[in-house]
This record gives C-alpha cells, sequence and structure tokens, in this order.
C-alpha cells in the first residue's frame, strides 16, 4: 500500500476514512462530510450511537449527497489524552475495516484533526505511520486465496493542510520498513528461515551502508565458542555468528551494541519439547529478528549514532550428535558450564554471542533481546517485555523509550540471590536454576558473561513476539517488537 499526503479535496469514488474525537467540536472534514451529506453523516452518528470514543468505529455506505462513497468513522478518545501512539491506533484503526473489502483507494480525512501537543503535521504522520503498520500482510505462501481475503487497496491518501506531514513520515517510514522486516523473518517457516539463510538477509542490509560480517563454525571454534557450538551440533546446518555495523556518528566513538537470540527452530534438543505448540518455535529467532529490524530502521533513517547489532544463528535439534543434559561446555570467556537442561540454548548461545560482542566492539552500552523463558509469559502475559539490568540509569532510559515507542517493558528483579541459583557442583554454573525465579535466573546467566563495568540490559520478548489476534496496528502474526524501542533508545539517548 502506497501511501501519500495532499492538501487537495479528495476526488470522488474512494472511500474516506474519519477520526473523532470524543469531546469537543466535529473536525473541519467531519462538519464538510455533514454538510455534503445535508446532516445524515450527523443523525447517521446518532442513530448509531457513535460518540468518539477510543477504538469505536462506525462504517457507513450510501449516505445521501455520496451515495456510491463507502465512509469510515474512527474514535479518537478525549482530545486532552490524545497521544502520538493514538494517532497512529487511529491510523491503523481506520484502515483495518478497507482491508476487508475490495476499495483500491481511501483518502484520511484529518482537516482539523489534531491537538496541539502534536501538531497537524506530526499528527498526519502518526496516522499514515499506524496504517502502514496495519496494512502488513505475510501472503507469500497462500496460493488459494478466495478474492475477498486478498486486501484490494493500493493507495491511502492522508489529506491534510500540513505542509511538513510529508517530511516527517519518511523518518518513520523507515522504522515501519525495519518493523516489517522483523516480521517477515519471524514469519518464514524454518525450512526457508535457517541459519545460513538468516545470514544472508542480514546481508541484504549492506545495500542500506550496513557493514555485515558473518563468522561460520571454524571461526567460532577458534574463538573457543564452546556454548553457541553445542547448542547447534545436532543440527544438520551450521551455525552462524552474524554482525551488523552501522556507524553513523562521531568517528571512532564506541558503539551501542544490540545482541540477539537466533534460535531459528527450537525443538528443546535432547529435552524434546512436547509436540502440540512445537510449530511456534519458528520464532524462538525473535530476539534476532528484532536486531535485525532495528538496524534496517537505523540505517534507513540514517541514524547519526555508531550501533552494531549482533546475533547468534542455530538450529537446536536432537539427533545423534546433539548436545545431551549433564554435558559440561567451556565457553568463549572460559568458564565452564553443566548442561543440565538442552532446552535451556537461548542463553548459551547470547553468553558466548556477547562476550564477543564486548571484546570485538568494547561497547559503551549493551542491549540484549530474546524470546528466552516462559517464566515471562507466566509473569508479564503478553503485555510486557521482562526488563533485567543493574544499572537504574540504563533501566530508566529504556523505560521511558518503552513508553514513547508502544513496546512495553516491565521491570524484573535482578540480584546477588539469582546469580547463586546457577552454581554447578562440578562446573562454574549450570544452564538452569530451580524452578521458582526461572526468567530472572536466565538472564542472571546471561549476566555471567558480562565484564565488570559494562553497562547491560537483557530483554526477554518471549510473551511479545508473536500476536495471536488483530491489533490496532499489527495484524495476527510476527509483531516486530523491539524494533521501535532499540530505534527510539537510540533516537533519545544516543543522537
Amino acid at each position: 500500500m502506497k501511501i501519500a499526503f495532499s492538501k487537495a479535496a479528495a476526488p470522488a469514488g474512494v472511500a474516506l476514512i474519519v477520526p473523532a474525537f470524543e469531546d469537543g467540536e466535529p473536525s473541519a472534514a467531519q462538519a464538510a462530510l455533514d454538510a455534503a451529506t445535508s446532516g445524515a453523516l450527523g443523525k447517521a452518528l446518532k442513530a448509531a450511537n457513535f460518540t468518539g470514543k477510543k477504538a469505536q468505529s462506525l462504517e457507513l455506505i450510501g449516505l445521501q449527497g455520496l451515495e456510491g462513497t463507502r465512509i469510515v468513522l474512527i474514535g479518537a478518545g478525549k482530545r486532552a489524552d490524545f497521544t502520538a501512539l493514538d494517532a497512529e491506533n487511529v491510523g491503523g484503526a481506520g484502515v483495518a475495516p478497507l482491508l476487508r473489502t475490495q476499495e483500491k483507494a481511501a483518502v484520511f480525512l484529518v482537516d482539523g484533526f489534531s491537538v496541539a501537543k502534536l501538531g497537524a503535521g506530526e499528527t498526519a504522520a502518526r496516522i499514515a505511520f499506524g496504517a502502514k503498520l496495519r496494512a502488513y500482510r505475510f501472503d507469500k505462501y497462500r496460493t488459494r486465496l478466495e478474492k475477498d481475503q486478498k486486501p484490494a487497496l493500493e493507495k491511502l491518501t492522508v489529506n491534510t493542510p500540513s505542509a511538513d506531514a510529508k517530511t516527517k513520515f519518511a523518518s518513520l517510514e523507515k522504522i515501519a520498513d525495519g518493523i516489517a522486516l522483523t516480521r517477515d523473518l519471524v514469519s518464514e517457516p524454518p525450512n526457508v528461515l535457517y541459519p545460513q539463510s538468516f545470514a544472508e538477509r542480514c546481508q541484504a542490509l549492506e545495500a542500506l551502508g550496513v557493514k555485515v560480517t558473518v563468522l561460520g563454525v571454524k571461526e567460532m571454534q577458534k574463538l573457543g565458542m564452546g556454548m553457541l557450538l553445542g547448542v547447534g551440533q545436532g543440527s544438520a546446518r551450521d551455525s552462524k555468528l552474524v554482525a551488523m555495523e552501522w556507524m553513523g556518528g562521531k568517528k571512532g566513538a564506541a558503539p551501542v551494541a544490540f545482541v540477539g537470540k537466533g534460535v531459528c527452530f527450537d525443538t528443546g534438543g535432547i529435552s524434546l519439547k512436547p509436540g502440540p505448540g512445537m510449530e511456534d518455535m519458528k520464532w524462538d529467532m525473535g530476539g534476532a529478528g528484532a536486531v535485525t529490524g532495528a538496524m534496517a530502521a537505523l540505517a534507513g533513517r540514517k541514524a547519526k549514532a555508531n550501533v552494531v547489532g549482533v546475533i547468534g544463528l542455530v538450529e537446536n535439534m536432537p539427533d545423534g550428535n546433539a548436545q545431551r543434559p549433564s554435558d559440561i561446555v567451556t565457553s568463549m570467556s572460559g568458564q565452564t558450564v553443566e548442561i543440565l537442561n538442552t532446552d535451556a540454548e537461548g542463553r548459551l548461545v547470547l553468553g558466548d554471542a556477547v562476550w564477543w560482542t564486548q571484546e570485538k566492539y568494547k561497547p559503551k552500552t549493551m542491549i540484549d533481546l530474546a524470546t528466552l523463558t516462559g517464566a515471562i509469559i507466566i509473569s508479564l502475559a503478553h503485555e510486557y517485555a521482562g526488563l533485567f539490568t543493574q544499572d537504574d540509569k540504563l533501566a530508566a532510559a529504556l523505560l521511558e523509550a518503552a513508553k514513547e515507542s508502544g513496546d512495553a517493558l516491565w521491570r524484573m528483579p535482578l540480584g546477588k540471590a539469582h546469580f547463586d541459583m546457577i552454581k554447578s557442583d562440578v562446573a562454574d554454573i549450570k544452564n538452569i536454576g530451580p524452578r521458582e525465579g526461572g526468567s530472572s535466573t536466565a538472564a542472571a546467566f546471561i549476566g555471567k558473561f558480562v565484564k565488570d563495568g559494562q553497562s547491560w540490559a537483557h530483554l526477554d520478548i518471549a510473551g511479545m513476539a508473536w500476536n495471536t489476534k488483530d491489533k490496532a496496528i499489527c495484524p495476527k502474526g510476527g509483531a516486530g517488537f523491539g524494533v521501535r524501542l532499540l530505534d527510539e533508545f537510540i533516537r533519545a539517548n544516543h543522537e
């Protein structure tokens, strides 16, 4: 779907989307439509009890004066409470009904629809952003879709008098492209997306100016990455480590590092998962997907910051060469790890990846993302990702970025007790702790590979990488969680 901005009146024969506040006077666009229909619009709204309440919607066809025009009304809530995220939700909710029709073109009438704290240009840009995110589809493998299952909407024009809406949207569009990339990655089946093919997708970012380095098994063996390689040794597909560099900031300045778990498929290994639900494990690379999408977004908008993205790519499979419970492996850091459960594999991948990242880049701040534990879903449902850090300043910055981006975080505990829980009787550490505090002990395990003095946070995104139902700005499926969060963190703190 192409998005354009225009000051001209909407042409005839296109669908019209009209946002409305719950309180106050109707927008200029809404008033003009009511006049064009000789008051029929206002009467229809009253009859349907449409008040403009947040998330309320009403679809009208055949109003007097606009007989051939489909009109979609979207409630925006109270004007005083209206935020940029609300504008995005209005954009997504406005487009959603049209994706179920055969409308080919639509106009979003936002003239007079804004609040002072945002301004007309920002409001229009955010509405367009939300619409673009909601229009995402992953249909590449669906060859038998009925006509009414295929969205026909090709063009959305945002009708606004603002001269700077297009400029403000340009940066947001690059973020949307990064989110779409992440959604694509987590949606791909595991026979298509595996370590080698994932690495090739990363190499495509070179067209944006990203430097991409791929390490294979031999290189990682020389580096001593026994944890990462141990996870992947049961797979017929070789493991990879990918580094993506965007150096848009001051030359020579230490970068911010993002590190992502990239388990392209997770059977659990010898500690085999139950069959029901195992199909979901294609998106156990959601952390790596978020890092890749964030790097695409930052490079796409030419962020004035030095950022590196590192992802460990493996498959966790149970063949005759697979890692066993009670194996002891040696990490790149030199620490030994007792493997008690081969399904606690993501932390092993991340441990070597974060150590290598510190050795290679000496980052001023490091954030890892992983679909790491089911325990975080028990704690936070599918409403928040878990934030673990002992750096209060970094925690505050990430929580503020979460608030601004809509990628919700909740800070979880990480203390000495959690590190004590993963002490091993036969090695330096073990890869699981007791049942209680499972998310915190998983974070502590990664923390054992963070050097003293290194600013670091762990984000457990297990409950946020995949949507089981449609949301305002995201259809069912891959959520693209983390891309906006990381982009906002860089924008607010490192540009």
